[in-house]
């Protein structure tokens, strides 16, 4: 048996909502395993939702960059949000994220490529801005998207510079229609993106094991209820639907209508920009991701305020 501290039972209860009592029964329950021991705060109803236990909050900037076909994100890390307004480290962001756009997504590419007038590699010039600077920072991730013919459009939420803040999207559109109103789509799109953080473009394309482990919590759940099996099955596909249309984005409504799907969405965008349009596919970056905030209900209406004053 795992032994349970009150560092574990505070870090449950941030994570879940769920009380400290519940917390420490939770961990018991789960000799000390963190995530089931939030799935069983759920199936007892004590926890809202699913939170990511453990990951380590991070201040510094998140930087995007499109053009054309092709667009890069990037998280640099620092210790404090001090550094995030300290315009030498929001350069080095912004030629970081420049960078990453001809490293085709590889991680440890972007780390090896020439910083530019530094004559040495980004991880190097990164480590030696550490001396600079005073505090210690990493690269801590990239993602690329690229279509081969259409858009890849950017936004950032909560920015502090061109390109560089808190929250940054990128939304690829495959199509052959006109590039300026796909690109006025495709910000709309990735604005939506970082108010609701989808998991995957289309059910598909969702993780297995994503699915499989929200089953199991929903029918832990229903089994609560007392009710029969037959009951319960059916009660467990009509939640999990309700699931899709929460983390799937073609399923999700459009949080700047309020009404229509994102499938819908795109279908009818192709009226408009004189062709098909494919949403291929997105990438989201919260600096700091896996810390709960508390503030997913009042964000999807910041975001769709911001749209109503683009």
């Amino acid at each position: 048996m795992a032994e349970i501290t009150a560092s574990m039972v505070k870090e449950l209860r941030e994570a879940s909502g769920a009380g400290m009592m519940d917390c420490k029964t939770a961990l018991n329950e789960n000799d000390g395993n963190m995530e089931a021991a939030i799935d069983w705060l759920r199936t007892k109803g004590l926890a809202k939702a699913a939170k990511k236990a453990g990951r380590v909050a991070a201040d510094g900037l998140v930087g995007v960059v499109s053009g054309g076909t092709s667009g890069a994100v990037v998280e640099v890390n620092s210790e404090t949000d001090f550094v995030a307004r300290n315009e030498t480290f929001q350069g080095m962001v912004t030629d970081i994220s420049s960078i990453a756009l001809n490293t085709g997504g590889d991680h440890d590419a972007l780390l090896a490529a020439d910083y530019p007038g530094a004559d040495k590699s980004v991880e190097a010039h990164v480590q030696e801005m550490v001396g600079t600077i005073g505090e210690n920072m990493t690269v801590r991730r990239s993602k690329t998207l690229s279509v081969s013919d259409g858009v890849v459009a950017s936004y950032m939420h909560s920015q502090v510079a061109d390109g560089l803040g808190k929250i940054g999207v990128l939304v690829a559109l495959q199509s052959t229609g006109d590039k300026e109103k796909l690109d006025a789509l495709g910000r709309q799109l990735a604005m939506h993106v970082a108010a609701t953080n989808p998991l995957a473009v289309n059910v598909d394309s969702l993780n297995p094991d994503d699915i499989e482990r929200e089953r199991a919590v929903l029918i832990a759940e229903a089994k609560e209820s007392g009710k029969p099996d037959e009951i319960i099955e059916k009660m467990v596909e009509g939640r999990l639907r309700k699931f899709y249309e929460e983390v799937v984005l073609t399923s999700q409504v459009f949080v700047i209508d309020g009404e229509t799907r994102i499938s819908k969405v795109l279908e009818n965008a192709a009226g408009d920009v004189g062709a098909p349009v494919e949403l291929t596919g997105f990438a989201r970056f919260e600096l700091g991701e896996g810390v709960d905030k508390g503030e997913e209900a009042d964000f999807a209406a910041e975001v769709a305020a911001v749209v109503s004053n683009a």
